[in-house]
């Protein structure tokens, strides 16, 4: 925005006020973690990469915590989704991919929710791409979507 003010003596001068781009602030301002840990899985996330010394497990994912439920009401609890409407399966999915999505914008690492082999649900560091690709594709899907 462009403001012209005039002084004394009959003159101007053009003041320049940058707005701020509020529209993606927003968004993170309003991207919910609910019981994520940003710290703790960056910590995870830290250890797992280590662990591995560059070798890509079968699957292309490490565990980084187990919820040890399957539950959908102890899950709810344990990450705090109280505002999740349809609590059924398909419902705490798409919540979880969209709380995945988040943290890993958050993290600058890919992660997702999944369920182990005996059905418990746990938050997992995808390995596939790597972070930057992961994270320069969720901001250029942020950028176009504002």
């Amino acid at each position: 925005m462009l403001l012209y003010k005039d002084f004394m003596g009959g003159m101007s001068i053009a003041i320049l006020i940058i707005e701020k781009n509020t529209k993606r602030s927003q968004t993170m301002d309003e991207a919910k973690i609910y019981n994520v840990c940003l710290m703790r899985v960056k910590f995870q996330i830290t250890n797992a990469k280590q662990r591995l010394n560059g070798n890509i497990p079968s699957g292309n994912r490490q565990l980084l915590e187990s919820y040890n439920t399957g539950d959908i009401v102890d899950i709810i609890d344990i990450l705090e989704l109280y505002d999740l409407d349809d609590q059924t399966r398909d419902g705490l999915a798409e919540k979880l991919d969209d709380l995945a999505y988040t943290v890993s914008i958050l993290v600058k690492d890919r992660v997702a929710f999944d369920y182990d082999e005996r059905g418990n649900l746990g938050l997992y560091l995808l390995l596939k791409e790597t972070s930057l690709d992961a994270c320069s594709k969720a901001d250029a899907a942020l950028t176009v979507a504002y």
